[in-house]
């Protein structure tokens, strides 16, 4: 059985609109909610709560893969991660 809703007083040009107004702001807080793609040395340090030159000294180290983008230093969020599990792996390996 098919359950049917009609809806008075409005019609289908207002509905559509106010719908289409909802999806919007939908999508804008969807956008404004996701995790950014590419950190910088100072985003990075401030989400892992260590000084900007710990992150630095990580990307020396090559603990961290990073790319340069004009005079800027970005970490991708994959790139992050991995690192994240690497530094767990090492740290429960049995010696």
């Amino acid at each position: 059985m098919e359950n049917i809703t009609q809806v008075h007083g409005i019609t289908k040009d207002d509905f559509l609109r106010v719908f289409q107004r909802l999806e919007d702001k939908i999508n804008t807080l969807q956008k404004a909610n996701k995790k950014p793609e590419k950190y910088s040395v100072k985003e990075l340090a401030q989400h892992c709560g260590v000084a900007d030159l710990t992150v630095r000294n990580w990307i020396t180290e090559g603990k961290v893969k990073a790319e340069r983008i004009g005079r800027r230093i970005f970490i991708s969020e994959e790139e992050f991660q991995n690192a994240l599990s690497e530094v767990k792996s090492i740290k429960y390996k049995r010696t």
